[in-house]
């Protein structure tokens, strides 16, 4: 079994309005510092295969099918072996 957990950004150009809101509200809140906010969503989703290639070719078709806008959105995946037990159970 594969935890994976999917990054959902808007791509480089797509205006962010929500982006550009947080970076507006953190200078006025005193972090001047901060120069761009780029807003996005994850998602994590538990894939029970054998191979961590069967879970990516999973979590992709999950990504371009369901999860992520491909004209507008970028996806990245990041899997991790976890023990079904712990899905189970809650732990995971």
């Amino acid at each position: 079994m594969y935890k994976a957990t999917i990054s959902i950004t808007l791509r480089p150009s797509i205006l962010d309005p929500e982006g550009k809101t947080v970076q507006h509200a953190l200078t006025n809140l005193g972090h001047e510092e901060v120069a761009q906010v780029r807003m996005g969503k994850q998602a994590e989703v538990w894939i029970d295969v054998e191979t961590e290639d069967e879970a990516r070719r999973i979590a992709t078709g999950a990504c371009e099918k369901l999860l992520a806008n491909p004209v507008t959105e970028n996806f990245d995946i990041q899997l991790e072996p976890v023990a079904a037990e712990a899905v189970e159970h809650g732990a995971a």
